[in-house]
């Protein structure tokens, strides 16, 4: 591998912006080594499923000057439409279409108005519907601190590409805990920004359940990126509150003293592994000697057994809905050979739901998002719970089985138990790599903030980066 390749491996996005401003490299000095980094780590991960590098190359000589200019990107393969190239959603059916958008979706146009690069897609599973990454349509993502393992998902070949240093960020998304599940389980940042932060237009609606952003190995990439794409787009069905200042501002910014509750047990009853409950009390005990106030205490709605019910009706309407966006692009109807188990079975759970059960879903999803952020408005600045209820499993525990096709989502339901809520709520909250078992597993921990207060989690976020750095922490690569 080249000097530059290696050199510029574990440099975050901000610091090879500046490079590029400085005119110490050009931008086509940085996509190939990004592109040469790929080609090396990827055959043994499967994190990168499409590869656009002419198409990268052909555009790096007339980039807008916007602050990440020249900085290698790559999008994950899920709703992010890119003119003139293909999408799958993880399917096989689409993938086999070969279907050619006719234009960016709106956070890809500012992706590109920020000056990065694209140079390829990066795997999810299909329709991103697993805290696993593992489609049949391309192959699993293989965790890179050991292979047999899953990386998270749905942004799971995001994560891989990230945490392995092909790119220092990529794009991501989260609609049940999809950025952060594999920033826990690869190591490295996950912020899922509020509801109505980032426009996900035009196509999809900000009243749902996901989210965009990024995945990264930096608080002040994740806050720069921020800046860059947030905000509204035409006829935006929720848009949160303007920031005082610059996300990138926050970075470094003193958060005063804060009253942080911390969930070490799971809120239901049900089975929280002990790495994960010592890595929040690690986190309770770094947030305690920086200052903090830190209390055992969380919102009594999250220990609602209700809860996964409601969000899995929201969930598999979603499914159904995608499944008949699927035979519009097939242009016939979709059956279950066109689908994994897996999702054939919430879209078949979607068809026995009557509107009524819809809407009864819906409002029990409002009252638990006021129920939640209550806590909040009740005084409370920060809640820390583990990202994830246990490190990551093996490959295999998500495997499709036809005979139980419903056996990867109660997997996933016991491994996914504390991101949801924020989805079903709105609220952003974070992912820190702050912790790895006795096997060197990353072990993720998760503070949520108030609706619209990402201020608050980059500036501890930020805090807890500098007093306990993770950035020499690196998996093996090739």
């Amino acid at each position: 591998m080249s000097g530059l390749a290696e050199e510029l491996r574990w440099t975050d996005a901000t610091a090879q912006a500046a490079l590029v401003a400085n005119g110490e490299v050009t931008p086509t000095e940085l996509l190939e080594a990004a592109i040469e980094r790929i080609e090396r780590s990827n055959p043994g991960l499967n994190a990168v499923v499409m590869k656009w590098f002419d198409h990268a190359r052909s555009v790096t000589a007339d980039l807008p000057d916007g602050p990440f200019r020249g900085v290698p990107f790559l999008l994950k393969d899920l709703y992010a439409d890119f003119a003139g190239q293909t999408l799958s959603n993880g399917n096989a059916a689409l993938k086999a279409a070969g279907r050619k958008a006719n234009s960016d979706s709106t956070l890809v146009a500012r992706f590109k108005a920020a000056g990065l690069v694209i140079a390829g897609r990066t795997n999810s599973p299909e329709l991103g519907s697993l805290p696993t990454t593992q489609p049949l349509a391309w192959g699993p993502t293989r965790n890179p601190w050991a292979p047999e393992r899953t990386p998270g998902g749905s942004s799971g070949g995001a994560a891989v590409a990230v945490a392995t240093g092909m790119v220092p960020f990529a794009h991501a998304s989260d609609g049940g805990g999809s950025i952060r599940i594999p920033a826990s389980c690869c190591g490295i940042v996950g912020l899922k920004p509020s509801q109505g932060r980032i426009t996900v237009g035009p196509a999809r609606a900000e009243a749902g359940l996901g989210v965009e952003l990024c995945v990264s190995r930096s608080v002040r990439d994740t806050a720069g990126l921020l800046d860059a794409v947030r905000g509204p787009g035409v006829g935006d069905t929720v848009i949160a509150p303007e920031p005082q200042r610059r996300y990138v501002a926050e970075v470094g910014a003193d958060p005063g003293q804060l009253r942080i509750g911390f969930l070490d047990v799971h809120p239901r009853g049900e089975v929280l592994h002990e790495d994960c409950r010592s890595a929040v009390r690690a986190a309770a005990s770094m947030l305690e000697g920086l200052g903090h106030i830190v209390e055992p205490a969380w919102p009594s709605c999250l220990a609602d057994t209700t809860l996964t019910q409601r969000f899995m009706a929201l969930w598999a309407t979603q499914m159904a809905l995608a499944a008949r966006d699927i035979g519009a692009t097939l242009g016939r109807e979709v059956t279950a050979a066109d689908m994994e188990p897996v999702n054939w079975a919430l879209v078949e759970q979607a068809q026995r739901l009557t509107a009524i059960d819809y809407a009864a879903a819906q409002a029990a999803g409002w009252t638990f998002r006021r129920a939640l952020q209550q806590w909040w408005a009740d005084g409370w600045d920060l809640l820390l719970t583990p990202t994830v209820a246990e490190p990551p499993p093996l490959l295999s525990e998500f495997e499709n089985e036809p005979a139980f096709p419903t056996a990867p989502q109660r997997r996933a339901g016991r491994f996914a138990a504390f991101t949801p809520p924020f989805n079903m709520s709105g609220q952003p909250a974070i992912s820190l790599p702050l912790y790895r078992n006795a096997d060197g597993l990353p072990i993720g921990i998760q503070l949520a903030a108030d609706y619209a207060r990402e201020d608050i989690l980059i500036r501890v976020a930020s805090q807890l980066e500098s007093a306990h750095p993770w950035s020499g922490a690196h998996p093996p690569v090739g």
